[in-house]
């Protein structure tokens, strides 16, 4: 199983209000340079926030939701700071009840 963080917020706030694009560009430029691998993904309507073990956090995200997922805990936590008003969490998959962490939710 692979160790996967997360901010989730509304798909407003994550797409429209905030200048994310530009911080994923910024952060995609930076792995080309590096030769380093995209670890990052933007999700919307996130299915791991139906998983029963991530519903308190699940209950504080405004519907419908996004979250940026990642396997990199230091870029998740930039991104908490960055953006403020998101909620933070983590989680393994694949499991019984995250079977992909970057499954969309019907």
């Amino acid at each position: 199983m692979t160790q996967y963080h997360f901010v989730a917020a509304s798909e407003a706030f994550l797409t429209v209000e905030e200048p994310l694009d530009e911080v994923l560009r910024e952060r995609v430029r930076n792995y080309g340079e590096q030769g380093k691998e995209i670890d990052f993904w933007l999700v919307k309507r996130p299915a791991f926030l139906n998983a029963p073990e991530l519903q308190a956090i699940a209950d504080r995200v405004p519907k419908p939701a996004a979250a940026v997922v990642s396997t990199d805990a230091k870029f998740i936590e930039f991104m908490k700071l960055r953006l403020e008003f998101v909620a933070k969490g983590s989680f393994e998959a694949p499991s019984a009840t995250i079977p992909n962490a970057l499954a969309t939710a019907a």
